[in-house]
């Protein structure tokens, strides 16, 4: 049902279900609405609050004289199918072995306190299920347990050229491999993980099974790779901008569909044998429902963060670890300035008036400016998606209805949920019963002695 409410606020979105404003121009006196958003973090046109506060965030953490590096850490295919069955479970998994393989290789290699911001994405270009967390790592920090400051180096004897080194990718991708299967065997031993018999998984619940599935995934080459900083004009802000793409929104831009109609959609995505796809796009097409069934993949329960911050940006040590990077690099010398990055301003989902006037031009005259007239309230979701509602989507009400009368009828017997309806109905057309209790001296009763008690 998760997916279908999603479905539901999304159709809804900027409609006049969702309430809005009246407004009128100051030129031509024409009026018009604007509706309120969703704000549901899957729809495309909403959420740009999220996305900027994400970036006043990030801003804050980034100082000068660091490289920061992305890297990418991805479960592979036979986990990301599981991930749709478990998916508080397999983020989890996803991002706690991520830091763990980071924190335990800086600091190994490099020997100061790392740090780290980490996105969840479960899909690639193709829509299809790929479970993977985008990191944006600090190449330096201070040191562990002298707080001297550390700049990540590349080890004696390294082929690297470029003099942008974090750790050994190689270690790195196997520390992680490590504490991911390690992490999925714990859920399975404790009976946590989903994996029902009618599925393609059900066959791991028995030992066997198990065994060969962990030899299989301990066997893969696991991907993580690491991205050194964006080199000529690009900078750390550029990396925040690329995470923050992908925070809300869903997994495709409408600047990626080139064809649509009620049988199939086009779009474009990437396709190739290195990381991320290469740079030639090719078209993709799928029929309608396919779309949809892989679009609906990515949508997630309220309950899986998709934004992390780990290490000295965890909310518990992020001001003393700003504290001591500062320090640190003022002891070494290192160039330090006001580096707030320049956000453009994220548009706004809903419009706030003064009551005045707003910033929106007419759409008629293109030239008056629109003042508020009336405002019409949102309803709550719990109004909008209870029983009766003339607000529901009429697809989303017969959804309801299916799944009510599989579940009673499977319950309680083949037509017990017409039963039960009728039962409501007529109801509805006798009075309640009133019912009378004893309760002497009972205090603020105005009839002392007894109340009275409707039923309904």
């Amino acid at each position: 049902m998760n997916v279908q409410s999603v479905l539901a606020k999304l159709s809804l979105c900027r409609t006049a279900a969702l309430g809005g404003r009246k407004l009128e121009c100051d030129t031509c006196e024409s009026t018009c609405y604007v509706y309120n958003s969703c704000g549901d973090r899957h729809c495309s046109q909403c959420s740009g609050s999220k996305r900027y506060d994400f970036s006043e965030r990030a801003s804050k953490l980034l100082l000068d004289g660091i490289d920061y590096y992305q890297v990418v850490f991805t479960l592979p295919s036979e986990l990301s199918g599981m991930a749709l069955g478990n998916r508080q479970l397999l983020a989890d998994l996803l991002f706690q072995s991520a830091w763990k393989s980071l924190q335990k290789t800086i600091r190994n290699e490099q020997g100061y306190e790392p740090a780290a911001t980490m996105v969840l994405h479960t899909w690639n270009q193709k829509l299809d299920a790929h479970w993977h967390v985008h990191a944006l790592v600090p190449g330096a920090g201070p040191g562990v347990g002298n707080g001297d400051w550390q700049t990540s180096t590349s080890p004696a004897g390294s082929s690297n050229s470029d003099d942008h080194y974090l750790v050994d990718a190689i270690k790195l991708r196997q520390t992680f491999r490590k504490h991911a299967i390690a992490h999925l065997n714990r859920l399975r031993k404790r009976g946590e993980l989903k994996l029902d018999a009618d599925s393609e998984f059900g066959d791991l619940q028995e030992e066997d099974a198990w065994q060969s599935l962990l030899d299989h995934i301990s066997s893969l080459e696991w991907v993580s790779y690491i991205q050194p900083p964006p080199a000529g004009s690009s900078g750390p802000n550029d990396l925040v901008r690329y995470l923050t793409r992908y925070l809300t929104g869903g997994p495709i831009s409408d600047s990626r569909i080139v064809a649509a109609d009620e049988h199939e959609v086009t779009f474009m995505a990437r396709e190739g044998t290195t990381q991320g796809g290469e740079s030639i796009q090719v078209p993709v097409t799928l029929s309608s429902l396919e779309f949809t069934r892989r679009w609906c993949l990515h949508i997630q329960p309220d309950q899986v963060t998709k934004v992390r911050y780990f290490g000295g940006w965890s909310n518990r040590q992020m001001a003393s670890y700003q504290g001591r990077c500062i320090k640190a690099m003022d002891r070494a010398n290192v160039p330090l300035s006001d580096t707030a990055l320049d956000f453009p301003p994220a548009e706004s989902e809903t419009l706030a008036f003064d009551g005045k006037e707003s910033e929106l031009t007419c759409p008629h005259c293109e030239d008056g400016i629109l003042r508020l007239l009336e405002t019409y309230p949102r309803p709550s979701w719990r109004e909008i998606f209870s029983r009766g509602s003339e607000l529901m989507p009429r697809w989303y009400a017969e959804s309801l209805e299916v799944s009510e009368r599989a579940f009673w009828d499977g319950s309680y017997g083949e037509g017990f949920y017409d039963w039960y309806l009728k039962t409501l109905i007529e109801s509805a057309y006798r009075p309640p019963p009133v019912v009378r209790y004893t309760q002497p001296n009972l205090p603020g009763l105005e009839r002392p002695g007894y109340y009275e008690l409707e039923l309904f």
